[in-house]
C-alpha cells in the first residue's frame, strides 16, 4: 500500500508540474503570438508605432507638468493681499518671487504696475495669463493630430492588405486560405492599431485640456481677486 500511495503521490506531483510547464508555454506562445501578430501588420505599423511612441511622450510630459502647476501654493494670495493692505509692496513682490507657480508670475506683474490706472494692471495680468496656459498647452494639440492621424494610417494599411489579397490571389491562380490570410493580416492589425491608438490619442488630449481648463479657472478666479483688491477705495 505505501508503494502504491508514494507512486500515486509522484504521479501527481508529475502532473502539476507538467500543468505549470503547460500554462508557462502557452503564455510565453500568446506573447509571441502577440508580437508577431503585430509583425504581420506589415510596414505600416512603423509609422503606427511611431505615433503611439509620441502620443505616449506628449502625454506623460504634459501630465506631469500640468499636475505640478495644480499645486499652486494656496497660501500665497492671502499672504500678497496682507502685505497690501500693511503698504508692504515689497514683501508682496518677495512673496509672488519665491513661489515658482504660474500665479506668482502674475501677481507679480500686477503688483510691478501698482500706481498705473487699474485697466493697465489688469492687462499686464492677462498677458502674462496668456504665457502661462501656453506654456501649460505646449504640444498639446500634437495628440488632438495623432488622434486624426493613427486612424488614417491604419486606413491605408487596410488598403495596402486588400491589394495584398489580390496580389496573392493572382498568382496562386485562386482563392484559397493561405492566398487570403497574408492580406488580411495586414488589413485588420494595422486598422485595428491605428483605431486604438487614435482612441487613446483622443482621451489623453480631452484629459489634459480638462486639466488646464481647471487651472484657467483657477488663476482667472485668484486674479479677479486680486484685482478687486487693488481697486478697492484706500487700497
Amino acid at each position: 500500500m505505501s508503494l502504491l500511495q508514494d507512486s500515486l503521490s509522484s504521479m501527481e506531483n508529475l502532473s502539476q508540474v507538467e500543468q505549470q510547464q503547460v500554462i508557462e508555454l502557452s503564455s510565453t506562445e500568446e506573447n509571441l503570438n502577440v508580437i508577431q501578430l503585430l509583425i504581420k501588420g506589415g510596414w505600416i505599423m512603423v509609422p503606427i508605432a511611431i505615433l503611439f511612441f509620441l502620443g505616449l511622450v506628449i502625454f506623460v510630459e504634459r501630465y506631469i507638468t500640468i499636475r505640478k502647476a495644480t499645486k499652486l501654493d494656496s497660501n500665497l494670495l492671502p499672504q500678497v493681499k496682507s502685505n497690501i493692505m500693511a503698504g508692504k509692496l515689497d514683501s508682496a513682490l518677495t512673496v509672488c518671487r519665491s513661489s515658482a507657480s504660474a500665479l506668482g508670475r502674475m501677481l507679480e506683474k500686477g503688483l510691478l504696475r501698482v500706481g498705473r490706472p487699474i485697466k493697465d494692471i489688469e492687462g499686464a495680468i492677462e498677458n502674462v495669463g496668456k504665457l502661462e496656459v501656453a506654456r501649460l498647452e505646449k504640444n498639446i494639440n500634437i495628440l488632438g493630430i495623432i488622434a486624426g492621424i493613427a486612424p488614417m494610417m491604419g486606413f491605408v494599411g487596410t488598403i495596402f492588405g486588400v491589394i495584398k489579397i489580390f496580389h496573392d490571389v493572382e498568382m496562386a491562380g485562386g482563392i484559397d486560405i493561405a492566398s487570403v490570410s497574408g492580406g488580411l493580416y495586414v488589413k485588420m492589425v494595422s486598422s485595428a492599431s491605428g483605431l486604438t491608438i487614435g482612441i487613446l490619442a483622443f482621451i489623453g488630449y480631452h484629459i489634459l485640456n480638462m486639466m488646464v481648463d481647471r487651472i484657467i479657472l483657477r488663476m482667472e478666479t485668484d486674479a479677479i481677486e486680486f484685482i478687486d483688491l487693488l481697486d478697492e477705495p484706500g487700497s
